[in-house]
């Protein structure tokens, strides 16, 4: 098999225009068409392309450049892929060019190259597995530095990256494979690798992940941060006092999420609730409790996190109400279960 065809998906593509890309943007079908076929390529869903479209709108950039990719993540959560929209490493530059302090980036500095010989699977265009073997010759890490105006001084921020750490895989975290623009450009995937990780360090509250560094990894993977810098952040979260049921008609529907705007904090948080919601199956309290603990986008994010799970996971049985004909009947084993798991959900907050 080439390398080169590895990953590719079939050039002509027929991702229906929703009436709004010409409403709202002003693009013809020939531009819908580019971006479909040619900007984006990969991209799954209308949706996924609209939310690139919002954010080229708010930021004031001209979406035909590409400055944002649509990646697919793997969400252990969901058992499928999630489209997601990150930043290219041109717009995280252009971001700390805006702030008015950036003051240059130096060339990248290479450690030693290494050889080595990765055999496992990937997954081909059909998402199938499939076996391959191949060597890759790549520097051991790079490090870049940055520079930032601090008190009138020039401030230089640098960072390692390691490629071991860094490279994407074909197939998220049960391959070992890398992907093929990682077998055709080691050296130049892990210099954005390096240039994101020194932006994020001289700029931490303007700068957040790229496409690049995103490429092949999971969803766990941005939860817990190790990937790419290997620090953690941990953020206890409560459920509080667990419900029961899931409202019958959500006012809100699973969408696709730009999760370089969700903090990894909150994203870890929401990741929590979504694990301990499916364990105990308190679906309103999830909810209730999301409505409680977020806002804007967080909360956006958090329940369309339990939207999706919430159309997988069987919904726990309604609770049984006392009325005045009528009794408590006793707690079958099922129901003691349930509420044990009920108990735990809650405590464990």
């Amino acid at each position: 098999m080439s390398q080169n065809n590895r990953n590719t998906l079939p050039k002509t593509r027929d991702l229906p225009m929703p009436a709004v890309v010409q409403q709202s943007y002003g693009l013809s079908e020939q531009s819908w068409k580019v971006l479909t076929e040619v900007t984006f390529p990969t991209a799954k869903t209308p949706e996924a392309i609209l939310m690139a479209l919002d954010y080229c709108k708010a930021r004031k950039l001209d979406i035909f450049k590409k400055p944002v990719h649509i990646v697919p993540m793997w969400s252990a959560a969901l058992g499928r892929n999630v489209e997601t929209v990150w930043p290219s490493i041109m717009e995280i530059q252009t971001t700390a060019s805006r702030t008015g302090v950036w003051a240059g980036m130096d060339r990248p500095v290479w450690g030693p190259d290494v050889t080595k010989t990765f055999t496992g699977r990937y997954k081909d265009d059909n998402e199938q597995w499939q076996e391959s073997s191949v060597t890759v010759t790549f520097p051991e890490w790079v490090a870049v530095t940055v520079y930032r105006i601090v008190g009138g001084k020039r401030c230089a921020f640098t960072e390692e990256v390691y490629w071991l750490e860094a490279y994407s895989t074909a197939g998220g975290k049960h391959s070992q494979v890398p992907t093929a623009m990682w077998i055709k450009r080691p050296k130049g995937q892990l210099a954005k690798c390096g240039k994101a990780a020194s932006l994020r360090a001289a700029f931490p509250e303007e700068c957040g992940y790229a496409a690049e560094e995103m490429d092949g990894k999971t969803l766990d993977d941005v939860v817990d941060g190790s990937v790419i810098d290997g620090e953690a952040t941990h953020w206890e979260t409560d459920v509080g006092q667990a419900g029961d049921q899931l409202p019958e008609s959500p006012e809100h529907t699973p969408q696709v999420i730009d999760v370089s705007q969700i903090h990894p904090k909150v994203q870890k948080a929401v990741a929590e609730l979504v694990r301990r919601t499916k364990a105990a199956g308190a679906w309103k309290a999830a909810y209730d409790y999301a409505h409680q603990k977020f806002k804007g986008i967080d909360l956006t994010f958090a329940l369309a996190e339990l939207d999706k799970v919430s159309q997988v996971e069987p919904k726990a049985p309604p609770a049984l109400e006392q009325t005045d004909n009528m009794g408590i009947p006793p707690l079958s084993a099922k129901d003691m279960a349930m509420n044990q798991a009920r108990q735990t959900l809650g405590h464990a907050a």
